[in-house]
């Protein structure tokens, strides 16, 4: 059994979260070469490199995967925001079983299933950090009543904008699973407005940034920073510094030997051919690698298509035909039936929720070559 002792310099984990307004995308558009997944549109108006907007849960998880084949397309993969991304996984989680809402579930178990999912998703996230990835997610503050068991009476504290009953299973996890938690908001004071001292008025209003946990609001971080801080990235940037994968390669070097000219070809080629990895995670479509190159002849799925099943075609290029004849070959509509007229609990709960599967059966019946042609 090994034994280490000091640090251990790696990527970090980051939650920055605050009320709505207040600079959380452009704060982390400050990371070191950051990419978006942008859940809820805030970075529109921000130049900053995106991957698609993700509209379903699956496609959040198939960008994921994209950055984990791909770990040189940024420095710092950004989620915002995950409460936003919360709805994705539970409209995933209703769609798998049938429900209409997650409160549809017998005795709370939906909950359950939904920490599950979290809980693996956040294992995907922690393999961006084994290659040196930063991991930030932003998320929305929300005011909640709490009482202490061991005083008397109640206060306001800030908490993380999950759902409201979801709060209490997901908000756990995600705080023991960051490395630093960022808690953002306003700092104002009250000003007496009389010489009596009887009436006041809250002024100030300047960002600040908390870092420590406090009665009201968590917070914490492993770089001894101050409780309390201007909301800066530059107060911060210490703490992220280039994280090399954990994956390098070590050069051989062969000193005092005058190098003939095969040796100076040969290692060269060693090094920089890298062959394709096959997929890292089986539940991924091989397609990933197509976010960045757009569709060469290739058909736009109909725009009558729910938008979270066309954006799964668009990536991995699939045609309307395509689906039509899978489905059909799984006996479950008519391969005549246009797609748009398939029942939504079925787009949702099929070819959305289980579009790892289908992508498997489209590739299968292409390399058979089972279709007969494109887009109709």
């Amino acid at each position: 059994m090994d034994i280490t002792s000091g640090k251990i310099e790696s990527a970090q984990k980051v939650i920055i979260y605050g009320p709505e307004g207040i600079g959380k995308s452009t704060f982390a558009s400050k990371f070191p070469s950051p990419l978006f997944s942008d859940t809820e549109g805030s970075t529109k108006h921000m130049d900053v490199r995106r991957l698609p907007k993700p509209t379903s849960w699956t496609l959040l998880k198939e960008e994921v995967a994209y950055v984990k084949a791909n770990p040189t397309v940024c420095k710092t993969y950004i989620i915002d925001t995950f409460d936003w991304a919360e709805r994705l996984c539970i409209a995933k989680i209703c769609a798998d079983n049938n429900k209409k809402s997650i409160e549809d579930f017998g005795y709370g178990s939906g909950y359950v299933y939904e920490l599950e999912e979290i809980g693996r998703f956040l294992n995907s996230l922690d393999e961006l950090i084994e290659l040196g990835i930063n991991v930030v997610l932003t998320a929305h503050a929300q005011l909640r009543k709490f009482e202490q068991p061991d005083e008397m009476g109640a206060y306001d504290r800030w908490e993380l904008k999950l759902g409201k009953k979801t709060s209490s299973q997901i908000s756990p996890i995600l705080k023991e699973w960051a490395d630093m938690i960022l808690f953002v908001n306003y700092k104002t004071f009250s000003v007496a407005t009389d010489d009596k001292g009887t009436k006041h008025k809250a002024q100030g209003g300047t960002r600040t940034m908390y870092t420590t946990h406090h009665p009201c609001w968590d917070a914490k971080n492993r770089h001894n920073l101050p409780d309390e801080m201007p909301f800066e990235y530059e107060r911060i940037a210490h703490c992220f510094k280039d994280n090399a994968p954990t994956q390098t390669v070590t050069p051989t070097v062969t000193p005092h030997i005058e190098p003939t000219v095969s040796q100076v070809v040969t290692p060269p080629q060693k090094t920089t051919v890298a062959p394709p990895a096959p997929p890292i995670d089986n539940n991924v479509s091989d397609e990933r690698k197509e976010f960045d190159t757009p569709a060469q002849s290739f058909d736009m799925p109909n725009g009558n298509i729910p938008k979270a099943l066309s954006d799964l075609m668009q990536i991995n290029k699939v045609t309307d035909a395509e689906i039509r004849q899978a489905v059909a070959y799984k006996g479950y509509y008519p391969e005549d039936t246009p797609i748009e007229n398939y029942d939504a609990d079925f787009i949702n709960g099929v070819l959305v929720g289980a579009w790892n599967q289908v992508f498997e059966i489209i590739k299968k019946m292409r390399n058979e070559n089972v279709f007969q042609g494109g887009n109709e």
